[in-house]
C-alpha cells in the first residue's frame, strides 16, 4: 500500500495536511483497477481534527476496496472559508493524480464527521459556486460525486452546535448573511451530489435534527440520499468498534451503529 503525506496550500493557508492510503494494484488480479475514493474530514468542533475519525476510518475504507484520503484541515484561529478552500485543493489533488493513484474519477466522495461533516457538506453545496467564481477553482477538477455525513453539524439555527460555528466564524459569528450561508440546509442546490447520512437519535451534542434538516433539503431538490437513524448512542462514535473506542473509558464502542460501514459500501456500489 502506498501512503502519502503532503501539505495542502491555498490562497489563504498552507497548514493543512493531506494523507493518502492507496492499496497496490495487482498485476495478477487487475492491473487496470480503478477504485472509488473517499476524502475524509475528521470532526472536532473546528478546534481539532479527531484521530478517531481519521486513519482508523481510512483503513476501514481501504479494507472495503476504496482509496482513502484524510484531510487535517485548518482549525481555529483559522476562520471560514480557510478549511473550505483546503478541501477544494485536496479534491483537486486527488483528481490530478487519479491515474497514478488508481482513482475512479466518477466515484470520488467527500466525507465528514461532526464538524468535519459540516465542512464536507459545505463543500458539497458550494463546489460549483463561490469556489469557482471567487477563488479560481475549475468545477470539473473539484466536483464531488457523492457525500458521506456522520452525525454532522449542519444548521446554524435552532438545533445548532453553537461552539462549532463560533470557532468557524470568530468575530463574524452572528452576522445574519454569513450565518445563513453556513447553515447548510439552506444551501442545497440541484448540483449537490447524492448523499449517505447517518446519525443517532440520542445524540446529545449535535441533535439529530441536523441530519433531518439536510435530508429534507435534499428531498426538496430531488437529490438522491440514504438516511440511517440509530436509536441509541452518543456523539462521536466513529466506527462504533473497539478500533475507535476510547481505551480509558470505552466510549465509542456501540455495536448498533457499526453497521454504517457496510451500509455505506452497498450505497456506493448501487448509487455512485
Amino acid at each position: 500500500m502506498q501512503i502519502i503525506e503532503q501539505q495542502i496550500k491555498t490562497k489563504l493557508s498552507s497548514s493543512a495536511k493531506f494523507y493518502g492510503y492507496i492499496p497496490d494494484v495487482s498485476q495478477e488480479i487487475d492491473p487496470a483497477a480503478e477504485r472509488p475514493s473517499v476524502l475524509i474530514c475528521p470532526g472536532g468542533g473546528y478546534v481539532m481534527t479527531s484521530d478517531r475519525e481519521a486513519e482508523p476510518v481510512a483503513l476501514n475504507f481501504v479494507a472495503a476496496g476504496f482509496n482513502a484520503f484524510v484531510l487535517r484541515y485548518s482549525i481555529a484561529p483559522a476562520r471560514y472559508p480557510v478549511a473550505l478552500l483546503e478541501v477544494a485543493s485536496a479534491m483537486k489533488l486527488i483528481r490530478k493524480n487519479s491515474a497514478a493513484w488508481h482513482v475512479d474519477p466518477k466515484r470520488v466522495i467527500i466525507a465528514g464527521f461532526s464538524a468535519g461533516g459540516h465542512l464536507a457538506a459545505n463543500f458539497a453545496t458550494s463546489w460549483d459556486r463561490d469556489l469557482v467564481t471567487e477563488y479560481g477553482y475549475h468545477a470539473d477538477e473539484i466536483q464531488p460525486n457523492g457525500l458521506f455525513l456522520g452525525y454532522s453539524v449542519i444548521t446554524s439555527g435552532k438545533y445548532a452546535h453553537v461552539d462549532s460555528f463560533k470557532n468557524l466564524l470568530g468575530d463574524r459569528y452572528g452576522e445574519p448573511e454569513l450565518m445563513s450561508k453556513v447553515s447548510l440546509e439552506k444551501q442545497v442546490t440541484k448540483s449537490t451530489p447524492p448523499a449517505f447520512i447517518w446519525h443517532t437519535v440520542s445524540d446529545d451534542t449535535v441533535p439529530v435534527e441536523n441530519s433531518l434538516l439536510f435530508a429534507e433539503a435534499l428531498e426538496a431538490h430531488q437529490i438522491s440520499f440514504e438516511l440511517h437513524l440509530f436509536p441509541k448512542g452518543g456523539h462521536g462514535l466513529s466506527l462504533g468498534t473497539s478500533a475507535t473506542a476510547i481505551k480509558s473509558n470505552g466510549y465509542g464502542l456501540e455495536p448498533t451503529v457499526s453497521a454504517w460501514r457496510d451500509l455505506f459500501v452497498a450505497w456506493v456500489q448501487n448509487n455512485i
